[in-house]
């Protein structure tokens, strides 16, 4: 069996893991996307509960959002995405502090994604499939919202007008 590389990020928490199993041919491609036993070894020991996927079109940012409990792992299966992280923990050193990343079907990264961290993503192709594992199960009225365009944050996306629902846009 092989060693699941995982990369520690600026953030304290947030990693960036690597496919275990990647295989592609004249037929397709096939992408081993989690291994409990290849991913306790490499350090990420939670128990995942639920998975989900959304489907978006090109310019449409979906977050930023979480909660104190959930930790994530997502990915993106289709497509490419820009992916924002941000510390959301009062009490962290890094509050407030954030970064990007880009996953797409052809990198097929991996970002953990602590408690008490937010996350939002941008999709930058026609078509974006974004899937999360998570270790609680879905819980609105515990989320906080923090608007993709706070000005406390400073947050960097690639274009300046995206598609945003009510809540992302701060209305709700």
């Amino acid at each position: 069996m092989s060693k699941l590389k995982v990369e520690q990020t600026a953030l304290d928490g947030v990693l960036v893991v690597h496919p275990l199993t990647q295989h592609e041919d004249f037929r397709g491609d096939y992408v081993e996307t989690y291994n409990e036993e290849m991913y306790r070894a490499a350090g990420i020991t939670e128990k995942f509960v639920q998975d989900d996927y959304s489907t978006s079109t090109r310019h449409v940012l979906r977050g930023i959002h979480g909660d104190a409990k959930t930790v994530k792992l997502i990915s993106c299966l289709y497509g490419r995405i820009y992916v924002v992280v941000v510390n959301n923990d009062a009490a962290s050193a890094q509050f407030r502090k954030w970064q990007g990343f880009t996953l797409s079907a052809t990198n097929r990264l991996q970002i953990r994604i602590p408690a008490k961290f937010g996350n939002a993503f941008l999709v930058m192709s026609e078509v974006a499939v974004f899937h999360y594992k998570q270790t609680t199960y879905y819980d609105r009225p515990g989320q906080f919202t923090i608007r993709w365009n706070d000005p406390a944050y400073k947050f960097w996306w690639p274009i300046d007008n995206p598609i945003v629902s009510p809540r992302d846009a701060g209305a709700e």
